[in-house]
């Protein structure tokens, strides 16, 4: 490979101390942010000095106001970053949020997936649930289910222009430092706004494991162990093929009575064989017995495939009527036979997200008083992020409500912070709800808590090189790992005060004003971020 001659010495010397072969340029037509090498001062031969990043090459001249402005890593105090996990559901299921209508073409999409992750980034959010798989179907290319109904208006049909909107949705929402955690149904297999059953839908192809309700619905039968294994198969795909950061499965499980018109669950075929075989379970017990099962199962295959992709649920956010006392309303333990509790108890998820809808007032349903019983049973200190009804929480002042029960929050689960909104159109749909949160508990950046129980290789520590200008101090940074990296936190010491920014991954330059406030630059430090939101060592350099 012939490698230009290198102009900028300071660059060079960057890209020297950390083994690189290659670095991004600047872009054009801005003012060059480096060392400029003149003939009329010649500088004295010696090797780079890595200690300072600065690589001085025979011959060759440093002007005074251009020379580097820093000298060896020092040990600092520096202050601790927010962290916070604010997600938020998009949910293409009907349309909901994302495309707005199932006609759409590709760049049309991409416009408006787009604006909501721009949206996103922009009010300070850093996570996005994002459904795939709204009903035996895929937003992405599957070799084991059709293309959605919801995405191009006929089951089976992919996106014209081809693209893949999963892998578009991760690129962008990474470029943007968003986490994107994928959305599935593991048991809803057609959905009655899902247009005509045709011989592509999952109905057609897998008949022995799906049953009909009476609202038009469709859903794979849990008990069925070809159900399971499809459904965990779908699951395990997806982590292997895309650069996906979580799993998310929501509170459909079996379903609600309503569906059925208040009917029991039509899965008689399933419960005839358990009972012919020996089983001892009450159907209740038998029925929780298969989803807790398959959750156990998909979360463990998981954690084989990649250790750092979280798996989360958001279960029904009452456990059982009389969980606290008072506690009033439906319970999915009996109706949907989903043992949440104990899913939480043992483990088997790295972030729950109960859908505590209700205000913090009045009692029977009070957002706090669930918060603080789900809490209770946190017995392996799992991520609790509750989710939150943003688009429509029954309080004459909806954007306080939702404020009150952030902070409220935070006291209760203060060592992992976090809510997530449902859905992204009670954000874009609400100037005052986001104005609110932006101008309160979303005034600043945070990073995603991390997940300790989820191991991960140390990140190195980043290098780091500063360069005086006339008014400023430009700092460009870079990492052996590259691909380890997330995101970036920088630091800037001002009159002996530190503040620090959150960057994406692909910031790795900054300039830095020598006077802030009234205040002289003293010094500027760096970290890296990996995608379990662990922090390196920092670099850190004093300015001159």
């Amino acid at each position: 490979m012939i490698l230009k001659p290198i102009k900028t010495a300071a660059l060079a010397a960057l890209i020297f101390s950390t083994v690189l072969s290659s670095c991004g340029s600047r872009n054009k037509g801005k003012k060059e942010r480096s060392n400029v090498l003149t003939t009329t001062e010649v500088a004295v031969e010696r090797p780079a000095n890595t200690s300072t990043g600065v690589l001085v090459q025979p011959g060759v001249a440093v002007p005074a106001e251009k020379r580097p402005v820093v000298e060896e890593n020092y040990r600092v105090t520096l202050p601790t970053v927010q962290r916070e996990f604010r997600g938020a559901w998009v949910a293409t299921v009907a349309n909901i949020n994302w495309p707005t209508k199932n006609n759409f073409n590709t760049e049309s999409q991409k416009r408006e997936a787009i604006a909501l992750l721009d949206f996103l980034k922009e009010n300070n959010f850093n996570a996005v649930i994002f459904q795939v798989r709204p009903s035996g179907d895929a937003l992405y290319k599957s070799e084991h289910e059709p293309w959605s109904y919801f995405l191009t208006g006929e089951i089976g049909k992919q996106p014209a222009p081809y693209y893949d909107p999963l892998e578009f949705w991760v690129d962008e929402a990474h470029k943007r430092g968003l986490e994107l955690h994928v959305w599935l149904n593991p048991y809803r297999a057609h959905h009655s706004a899902g247009g005509a059953v045709t011989s592509e839908s999952m109905v057609r192809k897998t008949p022995d494991m799906v049953v009909r309700l009476k609202n038009g619905m469709y859903w794979f039968d849990p008990a069925n162990p070809k159900t399971q294994d499809h459904a965990a198969k779908v699951v395990l795909d997806i982590v292997k093929r895309y650069n996906i950061d979580g799993v998310h499965f929501d509170d459909y499980f079996y379903p609600y009575a309503s569906y059925n018109g208040g009917g029991d669950f039509p899965d008689n075929a399933s419960w005839s064989v358990y009972k012919s075989n020996g089983g001892s379970l009450s159907r209740g017990d038998w029925r929780r017995d298969n989803v807790n099962k398959f959750i156990e199962r998909v979360y463990k295959e998981i954690k084989a495939e990649k250790n750092y992709v979280k798996f989360g649920l958001s279960p029904f956010g009452i456990w059982k009527p009389g969980y606290p006392a008072g506690i009033t309303g439906s319970s999915q333990y009996d109706e949907l036979y989903a043992d949440a509790k104990l899913w939480l108890n043992k483990g088997w998820i790295d972030y729950f997200t109960p859908q505590l809808y209700w205000p913090i007032e009045p009692q029977r349903q009070s957002f706090t008083a669930l918060l603080k019983w789900w809490e209770s049973e946190n017995t392996y200190k799992r991520h609790l992020w509750p989710g939150l009804n943003t688009v429509e929480v029954r309080a004459s002042n909806k954007p306080q409500e939702i404020v009150n029960q952030i902070e409220a929050t935070r006291e209760i689960v203060p060592n992992s912070v976090g809510a997530v909104h449902w859905s992204i159109a009670g954000l874009t749909k609400s100037s005052a709800m986001v104005e609110t949160l932006k101008s309160g508990p979303y005034r600043e950046k945070a990073l995603v808590p991390r997940s300790p129980w989820l191991n991960a290789n140390p990140l190195l520590a980043p290098t780091l090189l500063l360069t005086n200008e006339t008014s400023s101090v430009f700092a460009k940074w870079l990492h052996k790992q590259p691909e380890q990296v997330f995101q970036w936190v920088a630091y800037a010491q001002y009159g002996g005060e530190w503040h620090y920014e959150i960057l994406d991954k692909l910031e790795t330059e900054k300039g830095f004003p020598k006077v802030k406030d009234g205040k002289k630059l003293q010094a500027i430090a760096i970290k890296a971020i990996d995608r379990l939101s662990n922090e390196s060592e920092y670099v850190a350099k004093k300015v001159f």
